[in-house]
């Protein structure tokens, strides 16, 4: 046997411990490779429908949002006004409270007439029974 025969017999020997070698793991990457493959169709059937379905949400809750934004603008145009009625009440209240006070007063003073004219209406009499 010559050196290049022994050097082919190991280097087919070395082929065949290879070959040994790598059919388990060309065995393992097909089947990953399935796997990954049955994974993108189980994604791509499921995950359509599930964006789909939240593209659809996003979109409803924009249109709610937007409708929260329309209503908020009334709200506060209602509290401006609400705001405003106050103080004109307020400003009523003032008023009525001035006015009460005034005839208080006026009350006050036309009793206060009254006795005074009752008074001297009584000693004017009186003095005119007795002077006559």
């Amino acid at each position: 046997m010559t050196l290049g025969a022994v050097a082919a017999l190991i280097a087919a020997l070395a082929l065949v411990v290879l070959v040994l070698f790598l059919i388990p793991t060309i065995t393992a990457v097909r089947r990953t490779a399935g796997s990954v493959a049955s994974l993108a169709d189980l994604l791509t059937n499921e995950l359509k429908p599930t964006i789909k379905e939240l593209n659809e949400l996003l979109l409803e809750l924009k249109t709610v949002g937007g409708g929260v934004a329309q209503h908020t603008d009334d709200v506060k145009r209602f509290m401006s006004a609400l705001g405003e009625t106050g103080a004109q009440i307020s400003t009523i209240n003032r008023s009525v409270g001035a006015v009460t006070s005034i005839l208080g007063q006026a009350n006050t003073w036309a009793t206060g007439a009254k006795v005074t004219a009752k008074f001297l209406l009584d000693r004017y009499l009186h003095r005119k029974l007795k002077g006559a």
